[in-house]
């Protein structure tokens, strides 16, 4: 097994697969080898979906039996160089709408963090866009303070955009920045470096328990209200794709069905 992991290993370094990818599919293999027992390298379709039938009744997920799904089918092609197309298709994923926060919830949501940093964390999150892993990625020089916007390097999908900074925050970002070089972080840890994601995490769930808002709402979900507001706000949905680097224009299209007003001014027979 070890073997086999080290080799698709090898194989996603090579084609430049970003960390988390390479983790989740070494993960993934790991399972599936550990379900299989032997002859990895022989392609067994039955096999594969006795796993992935054997995966859905451990309540595993639709879209983590997914990434399941593509891990092998990345280790038989690139890995075991076998042609045979694996004739099974993806999980149907639920279509269940983001989590969107109301302007006056995300105020009630800043208001309540006392650490200053922390605060402008979420500020800036929810301001521009941001994922919670580009939000701790963002280096000194990613910032134009000038032009207010924010340089957002290798994102999901490995792939570079430019998002806004509202100019509210510019202040705070000086000041938080002061004396730092280029490559330091934005948003440092205390004991040096940029904060982990799970801190991040944590920031934004003592903040929505402390306001009181009882939606099941995550630190993503600032950025799903980010697009929501600005589509409100009038946005071209194209505009909102660029800033939130969606590849396909269906992603970012959601959202519409979040904030279409012609749905909330129909009042209720009631």
């Amino acid at each position: 097994m070890q073997i086999q992991l080290q080799k698709t290993k090898r194989e996603l370094k090579i084609k430049n697969y970003s960390p988390k990818t390479l983790q989740s599919y070494l993960y993934s293999l790991r399972k599936y080898f550990s379900f299989k027992n032997n002859k990895f390298t022989e392609l067994d379709q039955e096999n594969i979906r006795d796993f992935l039938l054997h995966c859905e009744k451990k309540r595993i997920s639709p879209q983590s039996r997914n990434l399941l799904l593509n891990a092998i089918k990345f280790y038989y092609r690139n890995v075991v160089k076998n042609s045979q197309k694996i004739e099974i298709q993806s999980a149907k994923k639920p279509h269940s709408l983001p989590i969107v926060l109301s302007r006056s919830e995300i105020n009630k949501i800043l208001t309540t963090v006392k650490n200053a940093k922390h605060k402008l964390m979420l500020s800036l999150a929810y301001g521009a866009g941001l994922r919670v892993s580009e939000v701790i990625a963002l280096k000194v020089q990613d910032l134009d303070l000038e032009e207010l916007v924010v340089h957002i390097k290798q994102a999901k999908g490995q792939k570079d955009r430019i998002s806004v900074i509202p100019e509210s925050l510019t202040d705070s970002l000086r000041s938080l920045t002061a004396g730092k070089v280029g490559d330091d972080s934005v948003f440092a840890s205390e004991r040096g470096g940029k904060l982990t994601t799970r801190t991040a995490q944590k920031v934004f769930e003592n903040a929505l328990r402390d306001s009181g808002i009882k939606k099941i709402a995550t630190f993503h979900s600032l950025r799903h209200s980010f697009a929501t507001h600005l589509l409100e706000n009038g946005t071209d949905v194209r505009y909102v794709q660029e800033l939130l680097g969606h590849q396909n224009i269906r992603t970012t299209q959601i959202y519409t069905k979040v904030t279409n007003p012609k749905l909330k001014n129909i009042k209720s027979p009631l």
